[in-house]
C-alpha cells in the first residue's frame, strides 16, 4: 500500500460521498498530529426526507451529536467539501461494493486500503432511527418517579428530565468502564456490592435511575446510600424505594454532606446539583474516602463571585469584572475550573463536560474525575493553579476543605 497525495485521494472519496446512489456511510475520526480538528467524529449518510433526498452529517464533540440535513446539489458538496477541509487522520468510507480505509499522515500523505464486499449492502435511507435508549420509557423506575405515565409513556411536561437522566446515566456508565479498566475500580460481588454514595440527594431521580440502570442493564451488585439534610427527602425515598423492592439495596440517611458517617467506605461518590460550597464539601469528603469514581454536577457559584466583589481586578481584565451578569457567568467557570485543579493535584483525572442541554439549564456543567493515585506536589501543574489563585487573591472553598483535612 503506497502513499498518495492527500488531496488526489480525498478528491476519489468526496466522489462517493456524493454519490447518493453507491454511499453507504462514510465516517470521520481522528486528527492528524500537531493539528486540531472541529468534531472528534462525523459520519455523513443519504436519508430520504419529505423535502427530498439530503446528505445527512452527525458530528460528535466530546459529550454530544449534532446532526445536519444537506439538501442533494450544491449544499451536500459544501458539507463535504467543508469535511473534508478539516485534518481529520481517519477515513471510513462504505458503499454499496466496496469499503475503503484511507489514513492521513501529517506529510501530507495518504494511505488508501480498498476491499471488495462479500455481500453487497443496500444503504439506509430512513431519516429517524429508533435511538438506544440507556432506560426505555416503561422502566418502572420512570414511572415511579413520575417521569412516565401509568402507560409508560414520557409525560411531555418531564421530557428535558428524561433527557437529562440518559446523559447522566451515559455519563456514570463510561465513568465506571474506565475506572473498572485502569483497575481503580473493583468488580463487585453479591456479598460486597459496588458502594455508591448520593451526596445531597433531593429527592433522588438520578439516584434511583442510577441503581436501576447498574442493577439491571450493567448486571452489577450495588447498594446505594443517599444523603440530605432533610428528614422529608429521607422519609419519602425509602418509600419510594419500597415501591421499588430495593428497600434492602439502598438507604437514605439524614445529614450534612461535610459531617454524614457512613458505615462503608463508598467507592462511586454522586454530587448532583448541590448548592454552592455544598458541592466543595461533597468533593472533599470524596477525596478523603479515596472515591474511586466522582460525578459532580454543581449548582450555583456563590463563594468566588463574593470573593471577586471583594478583591481588585488584575490588570488586564476590568472588563471581565466589570458587569454583574459577566462577573458571575465568569465566577462560574472560574469555580469549576479551580475545582478539576484541585482534584488533579489530589490524584484525579477530571473531565468537565456538558451535562445536558444550555436550552434546559444554564447549570449544566458535570465534572467527572477517575482517581488515579498521582498526588501532585509540585511541577507546572501546581504552579498554574498557585498563580491563578494568587493572581485574583481567591481561596477557593475546596482548597480550605482539604487542607483542613
Amino acid at each position: 500500500m503506497a502513499a498518495e497525495p492527500v488531496l488526489r485521494v480525498l478528491a476519489r472519496m468526496r466522489s462517493l460521498m456524493l454519490d447518493e446512489a453507491v454511499l453507504v456511510r462514510a465516517v470521520g475520526s481522528g486528527r492528524i498530529r500537531g493539528q486540531q480538528t472541529r468534531w472528534r467524529r462525523v459520519e455523513l449518510r443519504w436519508v430520504d426526507l419529505k423535502a427530498g433526498r439530503h446528505l445527512q452529517v452527525t458530528a460528535y464533540d466530546d459529550t454530544q451529536a449534532f446532526t445536519a440535513n444537506h439538501a442533494a446539489g450544491d449544499a451536500a458538496r459544501d458539507a463535504v467539501d467543508d469535511l473534508l477541509d478539516e485534518p481529520f487522520a481517519h477515513w471510513h468510507v462504505e458503499t454499496t461494493t466496496e469499503q475503503h480505509q484511507v489514513k492521513v499522515t501529517r506529510k501530507q500523505e495518504a494511505f488508501l486500503h480498498t476491499s471488495p464486499r462479500v455481500t453487497e449492502a443496500e444503504p439506509r435511507r430512513e431519516h429517524d432511527q429508533a435511538k438506544q435508549r440507556l432506560l426505555p420509557e416503561d422502566d418502572p423506575v420512570l414511572v415511579a418517579l413520575g417521569i412516565s405515565d401509568r402507560d409508560g409513556r414520557i409525560k411531555p411536561s418531564r421530557q428535558a428530565k428524561y433527557r437529562q437522566v440518559e446523559e447522566f446515566l451515559r455519563l456514570l456508565d463510561a465513568g465506571i468502564a474506565e475506572a473498572t479498566k485502569s483497575g481503580r475500580l473493583r468488580r463487585p460481588t453479591a456479598d460486597d456490592p459496588l458502594r455508591v454514595v448520593d451526596l445531597g440527594c433531593g429527592n433522588a431521580y438520578l439516584t434511583f435511575a442510577a441503581h436501576r440502570f447498574l442493577t439491571h442493564v450493567r448486571r452489577l451488585p450495588v447498594h446505594l446510600t443517599g444523603v440530605d439534610v432533610k428528614e422529608q427527602s429521607a422519609r419519602h425515598n425509602s418509600e419510594v424505594a419500597a415501591a421499588l423492592e430495593i428497600g434492602a439495596e439502598t438507604d437514605f440517611v439524614v445529614g450534612g454532606i461535610g459531617d454524614v458517617a457512613l458505615e462503608r467506605t463508598p467507592e462511586v461518590v454522586l454530587a448532583l446539583h448541590a448548592c454552592d460550597t455544598a458541592t466543595d464539601e461533597a468533593l472533599a469528603r470524596a477525596v478523603g474516602w479515596e472515591a474511586s469514581l466522582v460525578l459532580a454536577a454543581p449548582c450555583c457559584h456563590h463563594d468566588i463571585a463574593a470573593q471577586l466583589r471583594r478583591t481588585p481586578t488584575p490588570a488586564p481584565y476590568a472588563m471581565v469584572t466589570r458587569h454583574g451578569i459577566l462577573r458571575e457567568r465568569f465566577a462560574d467557570t472560574l469555580t469549576d475550573a479551580l475545582r478539576a485543579s484541585l482534584l488533579r493535584l489530589h490524584g484525579y483525572r477530571v473531565d468537565v463536560v456538558e451535562f445536558v442541554e444550555s436550552q434546559h439549564t444554564p447549570r449544566n456543567t458535570l465534572l467527572r474525575a477517575v482517581r488515579t493515585g498521582k498526588v501532585v506536589s509540585g511541577g507546572s501543574a501546581r504552579k498554574e493553579y498557585t498563580d491563578l489563585v494568587e493572581a485574583w487573591a481567591i481561596r477557593p472553598r475546596l482548597a480550605v476543605l482539604l487542607d483542613e483535612a
